[in-house]
């Protein structure tokens, strides 16, 4: 979800403008929704796949990876109360590097707290993310936060707060301060997930963004489920399931539902697969790669 001068922006650096420019006249316009009674399921192997360098598949593999590795660690620290809070990426990590690297390192992110890839593409110190989870002298933000509420300036990423879809409005206002400066053509990016697009404060910085035609692009990670709560019963105001757990009643997920979803169509190992086939990866190089990683952690 994009306004029109976020639309017009990554026109003029894809070099398709004409394209862009008559698809952002017609829906964005005049208020047009496109309506589609067609549903395909998409097979990945067989879908046109956009042309990408070796180099930056590497890396986008190897950030993906790192990702996954280092929720491990601190998944397991927590587990074992070595820090109080943490929340992992599981099968999201393609969501935060993909679209990292469609990015400039100029245009300012707002997160909420499953987007560490994008702050693992920017580069942005391994230690660093283990400073901050500790809560030690080293942090950036010296304590002062939750764990899994990075943030870096030098980095463009703006720190992480607890409120959920806080993050949206504020984005909103400051693509619209990047409006009002003379010769500037940084985005702000902001994500969330589909728990926040069911709050309020979504809703006014939707309709902040469209009416003040903000260079903003929103970017809503819908997992299916707000926490506990399916996407089902959000959007219809139940606002009960989510607390079950609350009243103590019984919840079970299958540990078969996960694992088959794991060995057939997580990810990263579905770009493993990519890079492998094009001869830029092997089983060497990623028992090498997860060694170092792992000791590095």
């Amino acid at each position: 979800m994009m306004t029109r001068s976020s639309f017009r922006l990554l026109s003029s650096q894809t070099g398709d403008e004409f394209t862009l420019k008559e698809f952002g006249e017609k829906y964005f316009g005049h208020r047009k929704a496109v309506f589609t009674e067609k549903l395909e399921i998409i097979d990945p192997d067989a879908s046109p796949a956009i042309p990408i360098y070796r180099e930056m598949s590497l890396k986008i593999y190897r950030d993906m990876t790192q990702l996954s590795i280092m929720d491990r660690v601190l998944y397991d620290s927590q587990r074992q109360g070595r820090i109080s809070f943490y929340m992992t990426n599981f099968g999201e990590e393609a969501t935060h590097v993909g679209s990292a690297a469609a990015l400039k390192f100029e245009d300012l992110i707002y997160g909420q707290y499953r987007e560490v890839g994008v702050l693992m593409w920017r580069n942005f110190p391994l230690e660093n993310f283990m400073h901050q989870c500790y809560g030690n002298s080293k942090d950036i933000g010296k304590g002062r936060q939750m764990p899994v509420h990075y943030g870096s300036v030098e980095h463009n990423f703006v720190t992480i707060s607890s409120p959920l879809t806080t993050q949206l409005p504020q984005a909103v206002g400051t693509a619209y301060a990047y409006k009002l400066t003379p010769n500037n053509d940084r985005v702000v990016v902001v994500y969330f997930g589909d728990g926040a697009a069911s709050e309020g404060d979504a809703h006014a910085a939707f309709n902040f963004a469209a009416t003040l035609d903000c260079p903003v692009i929103f970017f809503c990670r819908n997992n299916g489920y707000a926490i506990s709560t399916p996407t089902s019963e959000q959007y219809g105001g139940d606002g009960i399931a989510g607390k079950g757990a609350g009243y103590g009643l019984h919840t079970i997920r299958s540990h078969e539902e996960v694992q088959e979803w794991t060995d057939k169509d997580h990810p990263i190992k579905r770009f493993k697969h990519y890079i492998t086939e094009k001869g830029w990866w092997n089983d060497e190089e990623e028992k090498n790669w997860q060694k170092d990683v792992c000791h590095y952690l």
